[in-house]
């Protein structure tokens, strides 16, 4: 009983403001993306002009770990559809 009042009494502290990092903003794209364009300089795709399917497919299964972060978040993006 006195651990689920002290998770409620700490969780009733968190407000959007002071909670570092939390998605309640909704900005967690634009925190994630640190360098634009950097997946399109390492896989050769001109800027402005769509990375093919299957070469982003291949990049998320790169043995290098910053470009295979990269080409998941780019089709994690992709999925998303605007309104």
């Amino acid at each position: 009983m006195a651990h689920s009042r002290a998770k409620r009494e700490i969780m009733g502290k968190m407000t959007k403001k002071n909670v570092e990092g939390s998605d309640a903003d909704g900005k967690w794209i634009q925190r994630a993306i640190k360098h634009p364009g950097a997946l399109h300089k390492t896989l050769g795709v001109p800027e402005g002009k769509k990375i093919p399917e299957k070469k982003l497919q291949k990049a998320s299964h790169s043995k290098d770990p910053i470009t295979k972060k990269r080409a998941i978040l780019a089709e994690t993006l992709r999925n998303f559809k605007r309104k």
